[in-house]
């Protein structure tokens, strides 16, 4: 079935439809890992997102149930240029066409995605729509349409729950967090209670954590801010506290530091950050769109590390305020586990 992806500046791009055949608007998104397409697909940061993959081909290994990062994938589509149909691994249970048709998701292939993502490189973020036409009034339904702020909302877990284990005690305020956050975590036999990041602190202090981490997630700083203020207020320098992704901006935010929007989302495996006082350089997986401007952090950090592309600051480590934040993901996931010693950062400032 030929189906459009068709972009708000009013370009389209034809191919096959398949999965589900319904209508889907989200921001396009480019997802440069050759691998991981099940970690992308249900990656909560990906909320909303059309994903665009430049690998020339996915699905060839089909779903599995161990790489899973959220029960739900909540991407509003994907675009490749080939996506196979038969498995290649007898080891999985479902090909990636009926798992998309089962979780609702549209998705096309045979697009020029070389032409695409060479557009989206020159425009930057910009919405797009799955349908079936391509005509004027389907332009006008995606220039109308205002899609929705505060991911982390809708993502966010609303009952608190526990990963328990035997060692130190964390709680993790939850933006959008991953699976694969949670199983680093457990490997360090972290005794881990995941809440809502609208838990106030009195539902934190209750806890008796050691220390607080607070989660990717899909959005802007200043959706959740407001939310995680008090909480920043009433631990900060007291308790260890590690932001990743968004919680790495809105720790930024809080501290003051002037974000920059990068031309380009990073959403994929391949970022490689320096780290200032050893010049070790970690291949890291991202899923952000902005980052620190160096010159606006007066602190004086223990370290700091700096994505290579842009030169902008991509993490901290503060050890007098008990402070670590990163834009990348420590754990991968997918990608490579270059920075994984983050979280034996984390453990070793609770003392």
């Amino acid at each position: 079935m030929k189906r459009y992806l068709i972009l708000e500046d009013g370009s389209s791009f034809p191919g096959e439809g398949i999965g589900a055949s319904i209508i889907s608007t989200g921001e396009l998104a480019i997802q440069t890992a050759n691998f991981g397409y099940q970690e992308a697909l249900t990656d909560p940061t990906n909320a909303g997102k059309i994903l665009v993959f430049t690998s020339p081909m996915i699905g060839n290994n089909g779903i599995n149930a161990i790489d899973y990062e959220s029960i739900d994938p909540v991407v509003k589509g994907i675009i490749a240029n080939d996506i196979a149909l038969n498995i290649s691994d007898s080891e999985n249970f479902e090909d990636l066409s009926s798992f998309l048709k089962e979780k609702n998701i549209p998705a096309i292939f045979k697009v020029d995605t070389r032409a695409l993502v060479h557009r989206l490189m020159e425009e930057g973020t910009i919405k797009a729509s799955i349908m079936d036409t391509n005509d004027e009034h389907a332009f006008d339904q995606i220039k109308a349409l205002v899609l929705p702020k505060n991911k982390s909302a809708t993502v966010s877990t609303k009952n608190a729950y526990a990963s328990p284990n035997v060692g130190r005690t964390v709680a993790v305020l939850d933006l959008g967090l991953k699976h694969s956050m949670l199983r680093a975590l457990s490997l360090r036999k972290v005794n881990t209670t995941v809440l809502s990041y609208s838990a106030s602190p009195i539902d934190i202090e209750n806890l008796r954590p050691e220390g607080i981490i607070i989660s990717n997630g899909p959005g802007k700083p200043e959706e959740v801010i407001n939310q995680l203020t008090p909480v920043l207020d009433h631990f900060y320098g007291k308790y260890p506290i590690l932001g990743i992704g968004l919680g790495f901006l809105t720790l930024s935010d809080y501290l003051g530091f002037e974000l920059v929007q990068l031309p380009q989302e990073f959403d994929g495996i391949n970022y490689p950050v320096i780290e200032q006082n050893s010049n070790a350089i970690w291949q890291t997986a991202m899923n952000i769109d902005q980052l620190v401007l160096p010159d606006s952090v007066k602190m004086n950090m223990n370290r700091e590390y700096f994505d290579l592309h842009s030169e902008l600051m991509a993490g901290f480590w503060n050890s007098k305020d008990k402070l670590i934040a990163t834009a990348f993901n420590p754990e991968g996931a997918p990608g490579t586990n270059d920075a994984d010693e983050i979280f034996d950062y984390f453990l070793q400032m609770m003392g």
